[in-house]
């Protein structure tokens, strides 16, 4: 009994993806919902697939400044948040203070 065939191989499509990952490829599409010629809704979709290097490579980096995605993120929010806490009840104690 043979074993079936595929029509992609394992090897190519590892190069593929190699090839994507490395080189990048950019997908745009818009979509417009109008009545009467008057517009709607427009909705403009863009998406990359890359590498992390290739993105950083072309500048693209905004992951690093999510603080859903970056625990370095997140720890400079958190401590801008408790910056912005502290002034906040300086002012109060001071309002205070003053009365």
């Amino acid at each position: 009994m043979s074993q079936p065939k595929h029509s992609i191989n394992a090897t190519g499509l590892a190069d593929i993806l190699e090839r994507v990952l490395d080189k990048g490829v950019v997908i745009a599409g818009d979509i417009k919902i109008q009545i009467a010629d008057i517009d709607l809704i427009t909705i403009k979709i863009r998406l990359l697939v890359c590498s992390v290097d290739k993105a950083l490579e072309m500048g693209i980096n905004w992951w690093q400044e999510d603080p859903s995605l970056s625990t370095k993120a997140r720890e400079k929010q958190l401590e801008e948040n408790q910056s912005d806490v502290v002034k906040r009840l300086e002012q109060l104690e001071a309002k205070i203070n003053s009365d």
